[in-house]
């Protein structure tokens, strides 16, 4: 008999969810109301910021925040190749412009804030620093670049919730004038689809506040309470909001976070100690970068393009998920105009990057059984 398989991630639920999400039906509310507001209250105080606005998305948390800085028609911002391509998306949806830099390399593949400086024009007013697989290393140094510079910071910590810079340094998603995070399926966080964005601006919240539900000075819950009566439209909005039956799943699964991300770590620890010195194989950041980490994803690099389908196929026959996080941007049909772009590194990391199972209810052995799968494809990967 086969073993069973293994995903590449799964979800920590239980009768906590399912009591959260009874509740708001027994309450009988459903959109945006008392769950969205204390699960807004419960991410601030989490990451230590002053203001959280709980939206539809991950996407709908960048395109408003955005839209709240006044970036449009004309401005350019930089941000990294290596992402998902929600970013650079919105980014065109404004009007702006994305300008697409390089990663600092294989073994840290985040923006490299050397190319701050290089891709900077009079057009340039912001800075998206994405902190891939929940690492949040390079975040300091832009977020003082960008003060420098008179440049806005948007933070896309959609994989970086409840991490840290460093192990006493600031949490993840606290440095910018804003942040992103989303709580899709595969999240550390994780309600099927939502978002959040913070900020310590109050200029910023009311913005968020308003963009998120057409610009409408009250929602609906507002009105149901007696403590509005009418509204008004004072900007063009969109239906960005969460309703609370995923905001109290948020709640729930805010509780687990902070145990989780320690049980990602461990598990990481484990898939380094395992695979580290597998010739050719390269898992990228330091060790000792884990501590701070929220561990969302657990990239190795292969020797070459390759070799990384190799052991893909390989692990597949095994009945183990992979993926590949992320294509470079500019190789996108979309965002050909950038594929001038001078970004060797990112093209390098796109073409041999391979995404290995994590998940907090993932088992030792389970890694342990990943990590032997991969030795064993590795000499027919090398000879691909």
């Amino acid at each position: 008999m086969s073993e069973p398989g293994i995903p590449l991630s799964d979800l920590d639920y239980g009768t906590e969810e399912e009591q959260a999400v009874l509740g708001v039906l027994r309450r009988r509310w459903l959109s945006t109301g008392p769950e969205v507001s204390a699960f807004e209250a419960g991410v601030a105080e989490l990451l230590g910021v002053r203001h959280a606005v709980a939206v539809a998305n991950g996407t709908a948390a960048l395109h408003l925040a955005l839209l709240a800085l006044g970036i449009g028609p004309g401005d350019e911002v930089i941000q990294p190749a290596i992402n998902f391509v929600a970013a650079a998306n919105v980014t065109r949806a404004t009007g702006a412009t994305p300008v697409l830099a390089d990663i600092v390399s294989v073994e840290e593949p985040v923006l490299d804030p050397a190319e701050l400086e290089r891709r900077l024009t009079s057009r340039t007013r912001a800075v998206v620093i994405m902190h891939y697989g929940g690492y949040a290393t390079r975040l300091e140094a832009v977020a003082e670049f960008c003060r420098a510079r008179g440049l806005l910071l948007i933070e896309d910590a959609c994989h970086a919730i409840g991490g840290r810079t460093r192990p006493d340094g600031p949490m993840s998603g606290s440095l910018g004038d804003i942040a992103c995070f989303s709580f899709f399926s595969n999240k550390n966080l994780a309600i099927g689809e939502g978002g959040m964005v913070t900020t310590n601006s109050p200029e910023l919240l009311a913005a968020v506040t308003r963009l998120r539900s057409h610009g409408m000075t009250s929602l609906s819950w507002d009105r149901h309470r007696g403590h509005a009566s009418g509204y008004d439209v004072t900007v063009h909005g969109y239906n960005y909001r969460m309703d609370d039956l995923r905001a109290a799943l948020g709640r729930a699964q805010l509780a687990k976070l902070l145990p989780n991300n320690a049980k990602r770590r461990e598990l990481t620890l484990l898939y380094r100690r395992l695979l580290g010195g597998v010739p050719g194989l390269v898992i990228p950041f330091r060790e000792a970068e884990v501590a701070a980490s929220a561990c969302h994803l657990m990239p190795v690099v292969a020797p070459s393009a390759a070799a990384r389908d190799a052991i893909a196929e390989a692990l597949r026959a095994q009945g183990i998920q992979t993926s590949r996080h992320y294509p470079a941007i500019s190789g996108f049909t979309a965002f050909a105009e950038a594929a001038a772009n001078r970004l060797p590194h990112s093209i390098d990391y796109a073409r041999r990057t391979l995404t290995l199972p994590l998940f907090p209810t993932m088992t030792e052995a389970q890694v342990g059984r990943v990590a032997e799968s991969v030795i064993q494809a590795m000499p027919a990967a090398l000879a691909a």
